[in-house]
């Protein structure tokens, strides 16, 4: 697939070219390794919500979802009831779905159990980061043998709404891989990001 060649007239990732919202993200965020817990859970429930959509729309409405979920953080999430389920159908600015919605509370509820299991999400979901032998070439897959075993381990522990097709958009987006294509000029940067990262223990 050809790189996108962007304003400043160096290659990217060639979905770059599907919006203009894209290129910043792409360039600031997606594969950067993550290790703050508040951000896994806000992009995972974000991947969540995107099920059936696409990313452009969750993109836009990041600043919404976040207004509505306080920011993600799942401990004030966790305590959520009736009230703000129906309060979050009302909002026009996130995506009005209701088993989407209390799979959020459902899976900050399991994130407090999760932290307590293992110390924090980040050293549970790290622990999924593929080897280098095992990856395919970049954006060639959208699930991969980690992104299923991950997606198992959660509904075992009963998160909803992730699937394999899920976590393995999860792990792109947040650094356990690099999928930047070859000649992508934010590759090397995710690669030297990586490199001086502290996997959580």
């Amino acid at each position: 697939m050809p790189d996108f060649i962007a304003p400043d007239n160096l290659p990217r990732c060639q979905w770059c070219g599907g919006a203009a919202e894209f290129l910043p993200y792409h360039d600031n965020e997606w594969g950067f390794p993550v290790v703050d817990d508040q951000r896994l859970f806000e992009k995972l429930c974000l991947e969540s919500f995107q099920s059936g959509l696409s990313w452009r729309t969750i993109l836009n409405k990041r600043e919404n979802f976040r207004a509505a979920f306080h920011h993600f953080d799942f401990h004030h999430v966790a305590r959520f009831g009736a009230e703000d389920v129906q309060r979050l159908l009302q909002d026009a600015g996130i995506i009005r779905h209701r088993g989407k919605i209390e799979a959020v509370i459902n899976n900050a509820q399991r994130a407090l159990e999760m932290v307590n299991q293992e110390g924090s999400l980040a050293a549970y979901f790290w622990r999924f980061e593929p080897t280098l032998d095992s990856l395919a070439a970049p954006q060639t897959q959208t699930t991969s043998p980690e992104s299923i075993a991950l997606a198992k381990d959660l509904k075992k522990r009963g998160w909803k709404f992730v699937g394999p097709t899920t976590a393995f958009a999860f792990m792109q987006a947040m650094g356990l891989l690099n999928d930047h294509s070859p000649t992508c000029i934010t590759r090397e940067h995710v690669e030297q990001a990586r490199q001086q990262f502290q996997r959580p223990k």
